[in-house]
């Protein structure tokens, strides 16, 4: 049985220690984070998508409502559980417009929450056993409403993820960044970066988060894949594609009909740093018959993600690709230096080539080809774009920068 992953937020260090030991203590049950604040919280859930979040109603950063809505748009099929004071009533009331499907007091006995946790999972609401009188009477009306406005949310989800998946098409496109080699700024590859139309203020991670909150996660990605796939023909032969896969559809069956029959040394398959993963041993035989195959393997987001260094070590990567958080400043912050040239070093080790991610000004990409940093993409050098008529004008070795370069820099002619 998978075990439920809960974020804790609360700025109380004492509170944190005993729900951590909670946590600990209870077979099925673990933690996916702690915080001491609302946006730290925030920040965690999006990263690793808890089934259940319990957040304190007044911890600093916006309190719990603010988290609460923030991780249930970021991660819509977290549960939200309010840890409060009993007799703050109106915060509590707040909490559950937020969305929160429960409500637990500080000094509750260990089998509350554990019960809270639980039920919440299954949409069912839990107060705790101090709430009495009228303050019951509103909470239990309040959460009434939750409930209802949960499952209507659900159903949006439902309805605008089926819209993509059982639609023409025209509501998933692909945006493609090249990936230049810094040394002679010949295009070597290109990422596929999935954009939807409509509705138009929802990210790509949005939709994958809710996309897997209706349980349509592997529907969506693989529709992703096969929208990509259609342009690999349009791409120079010596450019390779680079797919975006997460580990739970790198092992699933259905990855091997979508890529069946493709030239396998021009497709990487690129897997975030930032995804969990259950499972290593299955991922990695599930990754070996593909890398047989001839397809190679990247891992994104390096350095700034789940388990820090993980996946490199446990997969072995074909290419390591620096998040975007080392090479911001890399040319002014003698520590990002020293870790992108550690990463280029043992990158060379493992037989792995280093693509810098978010490259956006002339002195990052001067640090990084000191640093001996093999290929680069990022707004400097070229935005996602449709993919061109004449894709072969990507590899020229210059590039027209006038509409790629960042907002509110120069616009001018150069080369990389």
């Amino acid at each position: 049985m998978d075990r439920i992953r809960v974020l804790i937020a609360d700025d109380e260090e004492s509170v944190l220690d005993v729900l951590t030991a909670l946590m600990a203590a209870e077979s099925d049950l673990e933690i996916a984070g702690s915080a001491k604040d609302a946006e730290t919280a925030i920040q965690l859930a999006t990263v690793e998508q808890p089934d259940v979040a319990i957040l304190d109603v007044r911890m600093p950063g916006g309190g719990g409502p603010r988290a609460a809505r923030e991780i249930l748009r970021r991660s819509p099929a977290s549960k939200i559980i309010a840890l409060s004071a009993h007799e703050e009533v109106d915060s509590v009331l707040e909490m559950l417009r937020a969305g929160a499907l429960g409500y637990v007091v500080k000094g509750d006995s260990t089998d509350a929450i554990v019960k809270a946790i639980h039920r919440s999972l299954d949409q069912q609401g839990t107060f705790s056993s101090q709430v009495t009188g009228d303050m019951a009477h509103a909470l239990a009306e309040q959460l009434h409403m939750v409930s209802q406005g949960a499952k209507q949310r659900r159903q949006e989800l439902e309805d605008r993820i089926g819209r993509v998946l059982d639609g023409d098409g025209h509501e998933l496109y692909m945006a493609y960044q090249p990936i230049f080699d810094l040394k002679d700024s010949s295009v070597v590859g290109v990422e596929a970066l999935a954009r939807f139309t409509s509705p138009p203020d929802r990210s790509t991670d949005t939709w994958l988060a809710e996309a897997e909150a209706v349980g349509r996660l592997l529907e969506l990605e693989l529709a992703c894949l096969r929208t990509a796939l259609r342009d690999l023909d349009r791409l120079p032969e010596e450019t390779y594609l680079s797919l975006n896969v997460s580990p739970a559809t790198a092992i699933a069956p259905e990855l091997h009909e979508v890529l069946d029959g493709l030239p396998a040394e021009r497709v990487v398959l690129e897997m975030t740093e930032h995804a969990r993963v259950d499972d290593y041993p299955a991922l990695k035989a599930a990754l070996a018959v593909f890398r047989e195959r001839g397809f190679r393997l990247a891992i994104d987001d390096a350095g700034a993600g789940f388990a820090s260094l993980r996946h490199i070590v446990l997969l072995h990567p074909d290419f390591i690709k620096l998040d975007m958080t080392l090479t911001r400043d890399v040319h002014v912050d003698a520590t990002r230096r020293a870790l992108v040239v550690a990463l280029v070093a043992f990158g060379s080790q493992i037989g792995a080539r280093v693509v810098a991610e978010g490259v956006e000004t002339p002195e990052q990409l001067a640090t990084l080809l000191e640093a001996g940093v093999h290929f680069g993409q990022g707004f400097y050098l070229a935005r996602p774009q449709a993919l061109p008529d004449d894709a072969n004008s990507w590899s020229s070795g210059e590039l027209i920068l006038a509409d790629t370069r960042v907002e509110g820099s120069s616009q001018e002619r150069a080369a990389i």
